[in-house]
Formats: C-alpha cells, sequence, structure tokens
C-alpha cells in the first residue's frame, strides 16, 4: 500500500512538446507531493519501465498518438506485464473518438482523459486524477465511468 506522506510518481508520455511543458507547469503549479518523469514517446517510455531497479509509477499519462511506438502499442505491453498490475494509465489524448475509447478500455486503461486546452480545466483534471481512489475506481469501471469528464 502507498502511504501518502511518500511522494507520488507521475509518468507522461507524449510527443508533443507543448503538451509535456504545459502538464509539467500544471503540475508545479498544483504543488503536490509528487515526481514528475516525462517521455517525448513511447520507446523512450518502455526503455525506462523495463529497468528493474526503478521506482514504479503510481499513475501513467499516456498519449495515444506518438510517432513510432503508440500509446496503444505501451498500453499493451504494459498491460501484459505482471510487475505493472499495480500502475493506473490514463490515456491522455485529443481524440475523443469512439474506437480509442473502447480500444483503451479493452486493453485495460483505468481512465480516458481527453486533453484539455485550457490550463485550470488542465490543472483540475490532473489534481482529481492523481488524488483518485483506484480502487475504488477501477473496482466499479464499465465504459461509462472509463471517459473521464470534469
Amino acid at each position: 500500500m502507498i502511504s501518502h506522506q511518500d511522494s507520488m510518481h507521475i509518468l507522461l508520455a507524449d510527443d508533443d512538446e507543448d503538451d509535456r511543458t504545459f502538464f509539467s507547469e500544471a503540475i508545479q503549479e498544483l504543488k503536490m507531493n509528487n515526481k514528475l518523469t516525462l517521455f517525448k514517446d513511447g520507446k523512450d517510455l518502455m526503455d525506462y519501465l523495463v529497468h528493474p531497479d526503478i521506482r514504479l509509477p503510481h499513475v501513467l499519462f499516456l498519449d495515444l498518438n506518438m510517432p513510432g511506438k503508440t500509446g496503444i502499442d505501451c498500453l499493451k505491453e504494459i498491460r501484459a506485464n505482471i510487475r505493472f498490475k499495480e500502475v493506473s494509465i490514463a490515456i491522455y489524448s485529443t481524440s475523443s473518438s469512439e474506437k480509442d475509447i473502447e480500444d483503451t478500455f479493452i486493453e485495460g486503461a483505468n481512465i480516458y482523459i481527453k486533453k484539455p486546452n485550457d490550463f485550470s480545466m488542465l490543472k483540475k483534471v490532473i489534481k482529481e486524477v492523481v488524488n483518485m481512489n483506484w480502487q475504488f475506481h477501477t473496482s466499479g469501471l464499465n465504459i461509462e465511468t472509463f471517459f473521464f469528464s470534469v
């Protein structure tokens, strides 16, 4: 069980530099006790995750549309590995297509977030997702609760 004194370890994999900056600034402004690690693509993310001595993240924000190894590729690899069973995965995408939502739900993501284009909304989304009771959220997970809206 993760104690609340520990800092949250949050990962973001997103190929868009502006989106990474935006996300990082939002986290800083929230002044939450956390460590944020950023990845510019799916390959970098997976290269990091395979190291046996890393501290596993509490929440991984995963962009879908990345060149090379896409978010869905990463999601499948992560969910195929028992080591990452406890990692909560938040799909973080500009897409709100039914297919993307269904595919990521089926592949084992915990929540689907459409990227907000407003900074205060982004802060609100991050705060809610990071503070979410994941055990409770995941136990009652269905396609309706999967798509996150504020």
